[in-house]
């Protein structure tokens, strides 16, 4: 009897193990889909400041081009 008490106890110790183990891997898992979320979103932001900035400097631009042609009106 105490042969089997002492299997299914080692049994049962496997299983704990086994299920804590695959907890473990699923956070892992939980961690690396954090980490790409965290990479989509920085290149989003980082897409985003590019299209700001190439839109005000096309502003800059403009207006510069305005001012330019205003002056060049008022010379004339």
């Amino acid at each position: 009897m105490k042969g089997v008490r002492e299997k299914g106890e080692r049994e049962r110790e496997k299983n704990e193990r086994e299920k804590e183990n695959e907890r473990e891997r699923e956070r892992e898992r939980e961690r690396e889909r954090a980490r790409t979320r965290e990479r989509e979103n920085e290149k989003m932001r980082m897409r985003e400041r590019t299209r700001t900035g190439t839109r005000e400097r096309e502003q800059e631009r403009e207006r510069e081009s305005e001012n330019k042609n205003e002056n060049e009106t008022e010379r004339e």
